[in-house]
């Protein structure tokens, strides 16, 4: 039978010895907020690359400056168009943007395409000039080449009747200033390759307002200063 003294003994016991309950679950682990990784959206400098290396080979097809030689164009479509379309292309395949990959993918080989036909050292214009001359064999070959590209945008224009305004206005208006540049290929005729620049013009202008409202957001600048980006269809059908 215990006694109070063994009873004082054993509580000063278990004040210093802790009593495990065998039954009792594991103390939970500390909980580790998963990582959200966030990424930007590059599809405003695809198309501010595209619409400024349009915009250059339009105003030296309208000869504004009474500049006529195309090469200045090298710069914007082998350095800027060509390289930044091609990563912006990229990086939208990796986001599962499989239509704008494959349309800033395309373009981004246009204007390296583009640069190298004036390029010495690839020597295309060479292969069709006689004494340094380019021959009309050349421009013929320049307006199966725009006509390539025109077909190219059109069934990209096709494919983006759901996307938004800027978009469509771009692609619809680089279809027809490409067929006028092809068709001036052919013929000669002065009047078609004002009417390409021209139309050039607005769909580099079209370019830009579609990378403007993307990249003119609440986080950089004011609500007056923003472009509503004009989406045509935002539900699926």
């Amino acid at each position: 039978m215990s006694t109070s003294s063994d009873i004082e003994k054993e509580g000063r016991d278990n004040y210093y010895v802790q009593t495990v309950n065998m039954d009792s679950p594991p103390a939970p682990q500390p909980m580790m907020q998963p990582y959200q990784r966030t990424f930007g959206n590059p599809a405003p400098l695809g198309m501010l690359a595209y619409g400024t290396v349009f915009l250059c080979s339009s105003i030296l097809t309208l000869g504004a400056g009474n500049v006529h030689t195309p090469n200045l164009v090298l710069v914007f479509a082998t350095f800027y168009g060509g390289i930044s379309q091609t990563l912006v292309g990229m990086w939208e395949m990796f986001l599962g943007n499989t239509f704008s990959a494959t349309v800033f993918t395309t373009y981004g080989g246009f204007n390296l395409s583009y640069g190298a036909l004036y390029l010495p050292s690839i020597g295309i214009a060479t292969a069709y000039s006689v004494d340094g001359v380019p021959t009309e064999e050349f421009y013929h070959a320049i307006g199966i080449y725009l006509g390539i590209w025109c077909l190219i945008t059109f069934v990209f224009a096709l494919g983006a009747i759901r996307t938004t305004a800027p978009i469509v206005a771009t692609l619809s208006f680089t279809v027809l200033a490409l067929a006028c540049l092809s068709a001036n290929a052919f013929t000669g005729n002065a009047h078609l390759a004002t009417a390409g620049g021209a139309l050039g013009i607005v769909a580099s202008f079209g370019a830009y307002y579609g990378a403007l409202s993307l990249f003119w957001t609440q986080q950089t600048t004011y609500s007056f200063i923003r472009l509503p980006p004009l989406i045509l269809a935002p539900s699926p059908v």
